[in-house]
C-alpha cells in the first residue's frame, strides 16, 4: 500500500491571483474600505465624514495593510449599485488587481439587494478578493459564509422593502388628507413650500389660455408649439423652447380647471424603483376645487374630450365633413373592427422589393398582440376601395328611395350658410382689432401708456387676432368644401339620371354617403369571416359585402381576361 503524506493547506488571507501566479510573496495587503450614508441630512453626512476617518485610522494602525483608497457614496440608494459611481470605481480597481481586501461596515452599506450582494461578493472571492463585513463579522473568502451571507442580505433586502410600505402608507396618509405631494409648480402656478399653496401667475396663465384656444380651434400640440415659439413666449424655464409634448402636458392637467389628482404615478419596488403611470394599481385621490382655476371646467373638458378623440380616434357628430385631424387619409377614424371594436390604423407594407401597399388593421391587434383581436386580418387599401364601388353600385340599382334620401340630407346641410355669416363677422372683427393695434403703437409713441401696459396689451391683441385669423381659416376650407361636395352631389345625380355607374373610388362620394364601415364578422354559420364589410349609411342603413377580398380578387381576373 503507497503512504500518502499529507502537506497542511497554508492559509494566505487575501493575495490577489495575479500576484500569487508571479510567485511574488505579498508583504503588505492593499485595504480600502467602502462607505456610504443613505440620504443629505446633517446627521447622515457627519456620520459620513466619520466613517472615511474610521477607516483611515484604523489602516494606518495596521502594519500589514497599506492603504489602497476610500470608495465612497454619498446620499445615494444602496438597493442599486449601478447609481453609485464610488462603488462602481472600487470594482474597477479590483478587476485591475489593485485591490486585495475591501472593508465595510456592514452589508447594509454594502448593497441592500441581495441579488447584486451575492453577485458582486462572489466576482471578488473568484479574483482572492475579500470583502470584511465588520458588524455581521463575516468574510467572504471564509467558504462557510456564503449561506450566512444570503441571509444576512435577505433581511437586509427585506429590511428595505419594510421601509419603503412604511414610506408609502405616511405618503398615502397625507393624499388622504389632501396635502400636495412632489409638486413643484406648473406654468400658470406659484407653489409656496412652506403654506403648500398654489397660486395664479398672471402673465403665465395668458400663454396656457393660448395653447387651450389653439387647442379648442383643432390644431395639434406640433403646432401649437411652433406657434408659441413664433410668438415668441417663454416656457417656464424662461426660455422661447416649446415641444409636443410640453404642450399635451398642459392640455391634460386638472389643475388648469383648478382640481388636483394625487397619485399619478407609483413605485414598482424599492430595488428596482421604476416608475409607471397609475392606471388603477394603486390608489387615487382627487381633489374638486383645490385652488384657483386658469381656464373653466367647461372649456377643460372641450379639450380633454378632443384630445381623447385623437387618442382613441372616432367620428364626431358630422355634416358631411370629418373633423380636421381625422382627415389624412380617406378611411381614417371610418373603419371599425367586427371583433372588438378598436378603430383600424393603416399601415405600409412591401408588395415587392420596389413598391409598397397601404393596408388597414385592428389597433388593438398591432398595439398589444394578435392574441387580443385573433379572427382579425390587414386589409388592403383597395379592397375596401373596390368593395365600396360594388355597394355603391347595389345602392344605385336597388335602392333608389334610400340613396335619394341620402343625397337629400347631405344637401340640406350644405344649403346651411351659418358658417359664411360667421366669416363676414370675423372679418370684421379682425379690422376692428387692427385699428385698436394701430392706436395702442400711436399711445405707446406719444408716452400716453407705458412699456409693460403696451406689451400685456399688444399680446392680447396679438392672442384674438391669431384666433380670430385662424378660425376664418378653417371655415373658409370648409365652405370650399362644401361646394365641392355639393358640385359633386349635382354630378352625382346626373350620373345616376343616365343609369351610369362609379368606375372609380370617389373620396367625396364616399365620406358624403358613408357613416363607418365595420371589417369583418361572422358568416352564417357563425365562423369569423375577416374580410366582411358592412358600411353604414348616414340615413342609417347598412350596405354589406360578404367577401372583399374573394370579390376583389375576381374582378382583378375578370379584368384579365377582357
Amino acid at each position: 500500500m503507497r503512504q500518502v503524506e499529507i502537506l497542511e493547506a497554508t492559509k494566505t488571507t487575501t493575495n490577489s491571483v495575479g500576484r500569487r501566479s508571479m510567485g511574488i510573496p505579498v508583504q503588505r495587503i492593499r485595504v480600502a474600505a467602502y462607505c456610504r450614508v443613505s440620504t443629505d441630512g446633517d446627521e447622515q453626512l457627519g456620520s459620513f465624514v466619520s466613517q472615511k476617518s474610521y477607516y483611515e485610522e484604523k489602516i494606518r494602525q495596521n502594519k500589514e495593510w497599506v492603504l489602497a483608497g476610500i470608495f465612497a457614496d454619498e446620499a445615494i440608494t444602496g438597493t442599486k449599485v449601478d447609481k453609485r459611481e464610488g462603488f462602481q470605481e472600487m470594482i474597477r480597481e479590483c478587476q485591475n488587481g489593485k485591490i486585495d481586501m475591501i472593508l465595510t461596515k456592514s452589508i447594509s452599506r454594502f448593497s441592500r439587494n441581495t441579488q447584486d450582494t451575492l453577485k458582486y461578493v462572489r466576482m471578488l472571492r473568484d479574483r482572492n478578493i475579500a470583502v470584511i463585513f465588520e458588524k455581521e463579522n463575516i468574510n467572504t473568502l471564509d467558504m462557510n459564509g456564503e449561506m450566512l451571507l444570503t441571509i444576512l442580505s435577505s433581511l437586509s433586502q427585506g429590511e428595505v422593502e419594510s421601509l419603503s410600505e412604511n414610506v408609502k402608507m405616511g405618503l398615502r396618509m397625507k393624499m388622504k388628507r389632501g396635502e400636495l405631494i412632489g409638486f413643484n409648480g406648473c406654468l400658470g402656478y406659484d407653489y409656496d413650500r412652506e403654506t403648500k399653496t398654489i397660486t395664479v401667475n398672471e402673465q403665465e396663465a395668458e400663454t396656457v389660455r393660448l395653447i387651450y384656444d389653439l387647442y379648442l380651434q383643432g390644431y395639434g400640440t406640433s403646432t401649437i408649439a411652433r406657434r408659441l415659439m413664433e410668438l415668441g413666449i417663454k416656457n417656464r424655464c424662461g426660455t422661447v423652447e416649446w415641444h409636443t409634448h410640453g404642450v399635451m402636458g398642459i392640455i391634460k392637467n386638472e389643475k388648469y380647471k383648478g382640481d388636483v389628482l394625487l397619485g399619478k404615478t407609483f413605485t414598482v419596488d424599492p430595488i428596482s424603483k421604476r416608475r409607471l403611470a397609475n392606471m388603477g394599481e394603486e390608489e387615487r385621490y382627487y381633489i374638486r376645487d383645490h385652488h384657483e382655476p386658469i381656464v373653466s371646467r367647461e372649456i377643460w373638458d372641450k379639450a380633454e374630450q378632443i384630445r381623447l378623440k385623437r387618442v382613441r380616434p372616432r367620428l364626431m357628430e358630422t355634416t358631411g365633413n370629418r373633423e380636421r385631424y381625422t382627415r389624412q387619409f380617406t378611411f381614417s377614424s371610418m373603419l371599425e373592427c367586427g371583433y372588438c371594436g378598436h378603430k383600424l390604423s393603416r399601415r405600409t407594407r412591401h408588395q415587392t422589393i420596389t413598391t409598397k401597399k397601404p393596408v388597414w388593421q385592428c389597433m388593438n391587434a398591432t398595439k398589444n398582440g394578435i392574441s387580443n383581436c385573433p379572427n382579425c386580418k390587414a386589409i388592403d387599401e383597395v379592397i375596401i376601395e373596390n368593395a365600396f364601388l360594388d355597394a355603391f353600385r347595389l345602392l344605385a340599382d336597388n335602392f333608389d328611395d334610400v340613396l335619394d334620401s341620402v343625397l337629400s340630407t347631405i344637401e340640406d346641410v350644405l344649403k346651411d350658410d351659418t358658417e359664411l355669416k360667421r366669416v363676414k363677422q370675423l372679418e370684421k372683427d379682425i379690422a376692428s382689432i387692427e385699428t385698436k393695434k394701430s392706436r395702442l403703437t400711436d399711445l405707446l409713441i406719444d408716452g400716453k401708456i407705458e412699456q409693460e401696459d403696451y406689451d400685456e396689451k399688444k399680446l392680447s391683441f396679438q392672442r384674438k387676432l391669431h384666433q380670430m385669423t385662424e378660425e376664418k381659416a378653417y371655415l373658409e376650407e370648409n365652405i370650399g368644401q362644401q361646394k365641392n361636395i355639393s358640385k359633386r352631389m349635382e354630378q352625382l345625380r346626373k350620373t345616376l339620371e343616365n343609369e351610369d355607374i362609379l368606375d372609380e373610388f370617389d373620396r367625396i362620394v364616399f365620406e358624403s354617403i358613408v357613416e363607418k364601415v365595420i371589417v369583418g364578422g361572422y358568416d352564417e354559420n357563425g365562423n369569423p369571416s375577416p374580410y366582411k364589410l358592412t358600411f353604414v349609411l348616414k340615413c342609417n342603413q347598412d350596405l354589406k359585402v360578404d367577401d372583399a377580398k374573394a370579390d376583389y380578387n375576381a374582378n382583378q381576373k375578370g379584368k384579365k381576361v377582357s
